[in-house]
């Protein structure tokens, strides 16, 4: 595999940026919908407290989600900026530029992903 161009590794930038961008607004978006539940339990049932309870652990799930992809964004912008982007952290082989495109925040290849969730 070659190196990446300079314009790949721009329009790595401008996807990462992008990313960054939908997730700080996700996290906004589900931190304003997902305050802690108050129910006054004599007005509300035991299934309506269940739901609630469960909704706000999924979106609870989400946040954390979020909060981890964002802070793969940032490590692979600042990657881009020490001109480390691209290369596997585990073996240090080029990333497939096809796994890049789906993932521009990878920082492991397919296969030390793979064995790193064995």
């Amino acid at each position: 595999m070659e190196e990446l161009t300079d314009k790949q590794l721009s329009g790595f930038r401008q996807s990462l940026i992008q990313v960054r961008e939908e997730l700080h607004l996700a996290l906004d978006i589900s931190e304003e919908s997902g305050e802690t539940v108050t129910l006054d339990q004599s007005k509300v049932g035991r299934l309506s407290r269940m739901d609630a309870l469960q909704q706000q652990e999924m979106s609870n799930a989400c946040r954390t989600g979020y909060r981890k992809r964002l802070l793969a964004v940032e490590q692979a912008l600042l990657a881009l900026d020490q001109g480390d982007y691209g290369w596997c952290e585990s073996c240090g082989e080029l990333i497939d530029i096809r796994r890049l495109e789906v993932r521009p925040e990878s920082s492991l290849c397919v296969a030390c992903q793979e064995a790193s969730e064995i």
